[in-house]
């Protein structure tokens, strides 16, 4: 069995049993308290809008109906938000943070600038998503499945950073033989999509929340056309259609139809792996390292009776993709499959980064 396979049926195996791995919340009431979910990117992107959603639900869920209030730390792609919230320290249970793949990436690649340690951290809920890359309407009419009459133009890129979740995009298109130029230090995916609405980037990609949320509209308008999406695993670990959107291409599609790209070897084996840990379980809810028992209890029964809802499937389809969802337990079992990747991907990622965009991560 491959690493891959085992990933995927790992994760199929956790959304099987989360009904079964719920236990019994203890007397804990958040009567007239406010929980603050802190989100380290701007307003603007997919993790906001995947807050936003489970906001309001867990307010009904958690015992006194608490409200749930989004806050935005943006900053350095996150690592700030994320520094910050290793210092906190567990006061009434009132405090949630969310980290995404652009977190995780530079925890993995050893970025200086992190000073976070997610084993650290109670993670009570995770969810997967997906991504959609897209171009302008006149890019978009030289795209015919393949990136061949693409390899001649200047992209530009709107890019939270180069050890981000834009890695997954970025190393894509490069794949595909494509020139595109980031602009790093942007604050959130939604801040790219606004450089491409502003006609300041050609090319621009946005998680399944995010694009649903803003991007699709966009699509709807003419405005910009669909490329291909990263995918989903299936039960053997192959790339295949994303559920959201079974109607675009997936990368390994438009590799495959296009000249130079290779679905095998070295290259594809660290996009694939750092694929796998970026989007199959992406957002995840932390409460702080020394939070009592029974408020995590609390919050994995609270977040169980929100994906047990009868219109969940439906009403999260709607706005964050149809994606698993892993509680309590299954979320630390999926946080340990996010933060796991070869030391072969880590190295292919780490000289890569050095050779294009001079970063060097020591």
């Amino acid at each position: 069995m491959t690493q891959f396979a085992f990933t995927r049926r790992v994760v199929l195996g956790m959304v099987a049993a989360a009904a079964l791995s719920a236990p019994a919340a203890a007397e804990v009431d958040f009567s007239g308290k406010t929980i603050e979910w802190v989100i380290p990117f701007s307003e603007t992107g997919g993790s906001a809008k995947w807050a936003n959603f489970f906001g309001p639900l867990l307010s009904e869920a958690l015992p006194g109906n608490p409200t749930v209030v989004v806050k935005f730390m943006p900053g350095a792609g996150s690592t700030k938000g994320a520094n910050w919230f290793q210092n906190e320290k567990h006061k009434d249970g009132t405090l949630l943070f969310g980290t995404s793949g652009s977190t995780q990436f530079p925890y993995l690649l050893n970025d200086p600038r992190v000073r976070y340690e997610y084993k650290d951290w109670i993670p009570v809920m995770a969810s997967g998503t997906g991504g959609v890359a897209y171009l302008n309407p006149e890019d978009g009419a030289n795209f015919d499945g393949s990136a061949n009459a693409l390899k001649d133009t200047n992209f530009i890129f709107g890019s939270q950073g180069a050890t981000r979740l834009d890695i997954v995009p970025l190393l894509a298109w490069k794949m595909l033989g494509m020139n595109v130029e980031p602009v790093f230090g942007i604050k959130g995916r939604g801040d790219g999509r606004l450089m491409f609405e502003r006609g300041e980037a050609n090319i621009d990609y946005q998680t399944s929340s995010s694009y649903i949320g803003g991007s699709m509209a966009m699509v709807n308008d003419g405005k910009a056309v669909p490329m291909m999406t990263w995918g989903a695993l299936d039960a053997d670990g192959n790339i295949v259609r994303d559920p959201t959107f079974p109607d675009i291409a997936t990368f390994k599609e438009v590799c495959e139809a296009t000249d130079g790209c290779e679905t095998s070897g070295e290259t594809w084996d660290a996009w694939k792996a750092f694929f796998i840990s970026g989007f199959p379980v992406q957002k995840l809810a932390f409460l702080p390292g020394d939070t009592p028992q029974d408020v995590v209890d609390t919050y994995t029964a609270a977040f169980n009776e929100v994906i047990a809802r009868a219109d969940f499937a439906e009403i999260s389809a709607k706005r964050v993709g149809e994606y698993p969802v892993f509680v309590g337990p299954d979320a630390q079992k999926a946080l340990e499959t996010a933060i796991s990747v070869s030391d072969d991907a880590k190295a292919y990622i780490v000289n890569w980064l050095a050779e294009d965009y001079g970063v060097t991560l020591k």
